[in-house]
């Protein structure tokens, strides 16, 4: 098996061992065996960059259902050598962080479990060629992010977040699913690299625009784009590793990489270009606005991870008007936003991920993230102090950190997008610039309220309950190594930018050459220097007088939030669902059948009309004999006296009558086996019946209303006649071809000479194996339900 399919599959193999060894570890912490999977994994990559930076892909296949061109196929190109990097880098920094954060208390192998099937699922995601493949890791992207968020699952926030997490995110998935089916429809591929190949070619299509939409409703759902934000911010409710991970540098990121992954496909049309722009630059302006008011330190970074993941989008979307104007001067010019958005997702990582951590060593030193009751914390935590500094400074895009060199890019993209000279950018293009400096400005206000709020703050009037003082060594090592990549980028920039950046440029912009720039950090006085120098001026100006303008938060109507319209729909979903449930779960048997034989004969029946196959010749059929009609008159009789019978016995008798009448039929029709199997099973029925009515009381026949039985006879009549009319009809229905001829050939499909045989004893066996399938889950579901030991957790504050 290829390596790169085995990078896959070992951390879902890792975690599905991790409940079979974690007992016999006794005082070893489980992390230590886990971060040896991401370490590996990550090395593994590293050795991928030669390769990748000198223009060489790596792909691999693995059959999955191949009639039906779905196989797992991998793909190692640049922009996924990015994601890959980061997802495997930070995980191992993560796990780190994890072994001295989380308590022994914690359930240890549920964590590390749950993340490394995200791990491994984020993994699917970036490197998958098949979009159905793709979209399964997709999901389980979702699915474990869910146990994540809800992993301390006695806390009531903590169940609501994964479930809001859950839903939107799945929700978007589904649209995404839709759209990659109309790509198939347009294309006849589910192969991204084919597709890619193919651009432009399907632009007139009539899906080609809902295509474009449903998977950008996709992209946007995942990355907490604007109005689906509303699911990070109490997502945060996760323990900290788990935002550390999830939410700075991989499952956000996975919008990103499926926005950047089709750029080719969808770029260079308008839709596309103020799409993903427009909605790039409100989420942008958003996160940071609703960032400032935040008194919670998670939240504040919650809502900066919404305003800079926008960021991210808005610079995809600048990026792929180059498409427009394919290789060329001016298809270079513009690709300049694309090298930005990739080089501001890396830096994202490094400086939201340290970020995270230090808010983490916060609330496990100190025991709280309200801003408010922090300050002075530098002389306790100079170590945590400086890694804030350095985090907090590189979001603000100020000198010396790296976040500053790629906002100096967002700038340049932003002022060259209002004199974009198609898309109507040269009448509307202006506000860009506008909105990317004002959401700057609100940015850099609410990094300095994280910084000299929390550490050099007036200090807390009320005293600490516990000494503080900084984490152990291993806590820190993370967020030190995180560091040094922030300070170290913004030396040592084109080491990043020949080697990753630019093979990732080539493949978000195909044909595109010469788009890679040359990083410096100084590029003279220039517009985008002055608006970064306007951003410290006019921000430190609203830092220093933010208790003042501060109020205008107060005037914002707290019922027009997306969050309360969120919560109004779920709460109306549940209530009406309820009432629709109630309505047909009466817990009366004859409901049910009137349910079932109602959608049996409107389904069937109405099909049978509507597609014309309700024709039927007996001209060719064999003559019916006296005996046929005296059996089927008999029949009839039983059938009708049943309903009519006042004892037990004499129902079973009238049923028993049927069974046997039929096995005449057989014998009629020179079928002795069948015959011999309906008279044996027809006598045990029969047996059995007795020996329970003999045990059950007396029976007291229930008079129902005469609608009632009016209902049940129309119900029973139709039925009967609908099953009559598809028993003639599929003598003459011949539209399509007879599966009969599969079966022909038995002796080389299955080995049996005896076509009946071989089905009942080879082909069958699958449906028998299945049965048998179902039947041990659910013996498993029982045991386990039998076996498990409710514990009885402390209540706390946030139990509800």
């Amino acid at each position: 098996m290829h390596a790169l399919i085995l990078a896959i599959l070992i951390p879902f193999l890792a975690a599905a061992i991790i409940p079979f060894i974690h007992n016999r570890l006794k005082k070893l912490n489980l992390g230590w065996l886990v971060i040896v999977i991401p370490l590996l994994l990550f090395a593994f990559f590293v050795y991928q960059i030669p390769v990748i930076s000198s223009g060489e892909t790596v792909s691999a296949m693995l059959n999955w259902i191949p009639s039906y061109g779905i196989n797992f196929i991998v793909y190692l190109d640049g922009l996924s050598l990015i994601l890959a990097l980061l997802i495997t880098g930070m995980g191992s920094l993560v796990v780190l962080y994890s072994i001295y954060y989380l308590s022994s208390t914690d359930s240890l192998p549920h964590f590390y479990a749950y993340l490394l099937l995200f791990m491994g699922a984020m993994l699917g995601v970036v490197l998958s060629d098949n979009l159905l493949v793709l979209y399964v890791f997709w999901e389980l992207t979702s699915i474990s992010s869910f146990l994540l968020i809800a992993f301390w699952y006695h806390r009531k926030n903590s169940r609501y977040g994964a479930q809001k997490s859950l839903l939107i995110t799945v929700f978007g998935g589904f649209g995404m699913l839709a759209g990659f089916l109309m790509l198939y429809a347009i294309s006849g591929t589910f192969s991204i690299r084919e597709l890619v190949a193919s651009a432009g070619q399907y632009t007139d299509h009539a899906l080609f625009y809902p295509a474009l939409f449903l998977v950008l409703l996709g992209a946007f759902t995942k990355s907490a784009q604007f109005p689906f934000h509303i699911w990070l911010p109490d997502a945060m409710e996760a323990p900290t590793p788990v935002s550390a991970y999830l939410h700075s540098a991989t499952m956000v990121k996975a919008g990103i990489y499926l926005v950047a992954r089709f750029t080719p496909v969808f770029g260079g049309t308008s839709a596309w270009f103020w799409t993903v722009t427009l909605v790039g630059l409100i989420t942008l302006f958003w996160g940071a606005f609703c960032a400032i008011r935040q008194t919670d330190l998670k939240a504040l970074l919650a809502y900066s991870t919404v305003s800079q993941l926008g960021l991210i989008m808005s610079l995809f979307g600048l990026g792929s008007a180059a498409l427009y104007f394919g290789d060329g001067e001016q298809g270079a010019f513009y690709g300049l936003a694309t090298f930005a958005a990739l080089f501001h997702l890396v830096n994202h990582s490094t400086f939201k991920g340290a970020l995270f951590m230090v808010i983490g060593i916060v609330d496990h030193q100190v025991g709280t993230r309200d801003i408010r009751r922090l300050g002075g914390l530098i002389a306790v935590l100079p170590i945590t102090f400086t890694f804030a500094v350095i985090g907090s400074f590189s979001m603000a895009g100020l000198p010396l950190f790296n976040g500053f060199l790629s906002k100096e890019m967002f700038f340049t993209a932003s002022l060259r997008a209002a004199n974009l000279p198609v898309f109507s950018a040269d009448t509307w293009g202006w506000i860009i610039p506008v909105i990317a400096w004002t959401a700057s400005v609100l940015t850099f206000v609410y990094c300095m309220i994280l910084v000299f709020r929390t550490f050099l703050g007036p200090k807390q009037s009320k005293k600490p309950e516990k000494n503080i003082v900084e984490p152990p060594l291993g806590m820190l090592i993370s967020p030190a190594i995180l560091s040094l990549l922030i300070v170290g980028l913004f030396f040592v920039p084109n080491l990043l930018g020949d080697h990753l950046l630019k093979p990732a440029l080539g493949a978000v912009l195909p044909n595109i050459t010469d788009a890679a720039p040359h990083i410096s950090a100084w590029h003279g006085f220039n517009t985008e220097l002055l608006m970064t120098i306007g951003i410290i001026v006019f921000g430190s100006l609203l830092f220093a007088t933010v208790r003042y303008w501060r109020k205008i938060y107060n005037y914002l109507p707290d019922g027009w939030t997306f969050n309360n319209l969120y919560n109004q729909i779920l709460a109306k979903t549940e209530k009406n669902s309820g009432t629709i449930t109630s309505a047909y779960m009466t817990g009366h048997l004859p409901h049910y059948f009137t349910y079932i034989f109602g959608f049996f004969i409107l389904v069937t029946g109405g099909t049978l009309l509507l597609s014309g196959a309700l024709s039927f010749d007996s001209s060719e059929d064999a003559p019916v004999t006296t005996y046929d009609f005296m059996l089927a008159i008999a029949m009839m009789v039983a059938a009708i006296a049943i309903p009519f019978a006042k004892s037990r016995l004499t129902a079973t008798l009238l049923n028993g009558m049927l069974g046997y009448s039929i096995a005449i039929f057989f014998v009629l029709f020179r079928a002795p086996d069948l015959a011999l199997t309906q008279l044996v099973i027809e006598t045990v029925t029969t047996v059995l019946f007795l020996l329970c009515f003999y045990y059950l009381p007396d029976w007291k026949k229930e008079a129902s209303p005469r609608g009632v039985k009016i209902r049940n006879a129309v119900i029973a009549i139709a039925s009967g006649l609908t099953v009559t009319l598809i028993g003639l009809s599929v003598n003459s229905f011949d539209s399509f071809d007879s599966i009969s001829s599969f079966y022909e050939d038995s002796y080389e499909l299955a080995g049996g000479n005896n076509i009946v045989n071989s089905i009942l004893g080879d082909f069958r066996a699958f449906d028998t194996m299945l049965e048998s399938l179902v039947l041990f889950i659910a013996g498993l579901g029982v045991f386990t339900l039998i076996r498990l030991k409710a514990k009885k957790e402390e209540p706390n504050d946030e139990d509800q």
